[in-house]
């Protein structure tokens, strides 16, 4: 049994579960055979991309709003999010009749925008990034009287995202290990003390982005830090300062907190649609980019990647695979320069056939002024079978007279 933190007990999370009970759904914890065997451990993942509003978020922000009176909420609730969070206050406010206003930052991809204005919200676009669209949000409802809803560092908020955790054990009690996203820390906080307090053994790992490990800096410095953002594909968890209240609860129940690259991000989206059928934004395939990665180091038992969300913009996904198939080395960009000649683009093509590369798109240029006279350059993009299946192609072509140049 776990120490019950000032703010968070697993008391709190049984409310929550009761109360959220009729109104969200029990997400599958669904096996996989493919990524066990790459991992080595049985690997199961917790569908919260399968949740309503497509996001785990829905469950803090009703269990926060469904707990207030109806006085409080006379002047309706207002918010900051990067996406998910916004529709699950959206989406609560309207189960409840309120009036709900959000702000996301400017970047916001439209698909989140939509559909937090298809369950009625108002939607403010502004700033940066989540903390400037946060600052703008606190200000506005001061002046409005709205109830701010926080998107991490409540203690209601927090347990509601707990009932994942509570969920978890009641269907595998025996779990050995659980990865779960970091942003500012509502999520891990509510499901470590729901796991921690039957199950201390229960090795809880966070993951956070490289481009925005505000978590796993703070924890190494003992302090809460802000930390600088890079642009990343998990928007969802890219925040500069973890949570007030959910930083001493990560640094007193969370085991580990492991960083992840872009790459390894994209290649999780894109080998969660290609063997599990499972669509995943950046934030929530994390997990898996962690094993995969080999962040996520000494696993042994039952382990559980939570996939947090799916809310992906379908113009992101398109980028995404790209990216995701040429870091796995199933994608090959070159520029090679020919001979003005008939027939010169052809032999090529045979040539690249003869190493079974396919290709997908091909420019022939023979205008652009770097070029000497009598060559023409051919920009080429291959789908190959892998990084030893690319030197190949690249021996090869090199060895039949090609001067090849890899582009990125």
């Amino acid at each position: 049994m776990t120490t019950s933190h000032a703010l968070l007990d697993c008391a709190l999370i049984h409310e929550a579960r009761y109360r959220l009970k009729k109104r969200i759904r029990r997400t599958e914890l669904i096996h996989s055979h493919h990524f066990s065997e790459v991992a080595g451990v049985p690997v199961w993942f917790k569908c919260e991309n399968l949740q309503r509003t497509g996001a785990f978020k829905i469950r803090g922000a009703l269990n926060f709003m469904t707990s207030q009176s109806r006085e409080a909420l006379v002047n309706g609730v207002i918010t900051a999010s990067a996406g998910n969070h916004a529709q699950g206050v959206a989406f609560s406010a309207d189960i409840l009749g309120v009036k709900a206003t959000v702000y996301m930052p400017e970047s916001t991809p439209p698909q989140k925008v939509f559909a937090t204005r298809d369950y009625g919200a108002e939607v403010v676009l502004t700033g940066r990034n989540f903390d400037e669209a946060y600052a703008a949000a606190v200000e506005a409802g001061r002046e409005s009287g709205a109830l701010f809803v926080h998107p991490f560092d409540d203690h209601l908020v927090m347990a509601g995202q707990g009932t994942i955790g509570l969920e978890i054990l009641e269907e595998m009690p025996d779990v050995a290990n659980i990865l779960v996203p970091i942003g500012g820390g509502g999520l891990i906080a509510g499901i470590a003390t729901a796991i921690k307090d039957t199950h201390p053994g229960v090795r809880i790992i966070g993951v956070e982005a490289k481009a925005a490990p505000s978590m796993h800096y703070s924890l190494q410095k003992g302090r809460i830090l802000e930390v600088p953002l890079t642009v990343s594909l998990a928007d969802g968890i890219a925040v500069k300062r973890v949570g007030q209240n959910t930083f001493p609860i990560v640094r007193e129940l969370v085991d580990e907190v492991v960083l992840v690259e872009e790459e390894d991000i994209s290649m999780a989206i894109v080998a969660l649609l290609e063997r599990t059928k499972l669509l995943v934004e950046g934030a929530g395939a994390v997990t898996l980019a962690a094993i995969l990665s080999g962040a996520a180091r000494n696993l042994n038992g039952k382990t559980v990647c939570l996939l947090s969300g799916g809310n992906i913009d379908v113009k992101t996904i398109s980028v995404v695979v790209e990216r995701g198939l040429v870091a796995a080395g199933r994608y090959l960009k070159l520029r090679i320069e020919l001979d003005d000649l008939p027939g010169a683009l052809a032999r090529l093509a045979t040539e690249i056939a003869k190493v079974r590369a396919n290709i997908s798109i091909i420019t022939h240029d023979r205008r652009s002024k770097s070029l000497p006279i009598g060559k023409t350059e051919v920009l080429i993009e291959l789908e190959t079978r892998g990084y030893e299946h690319i030197s190949e192609v690249f021996d090869y072509l090199q060895g039949v007279g090609y001067e090849v140049e890899v582009m990125k």
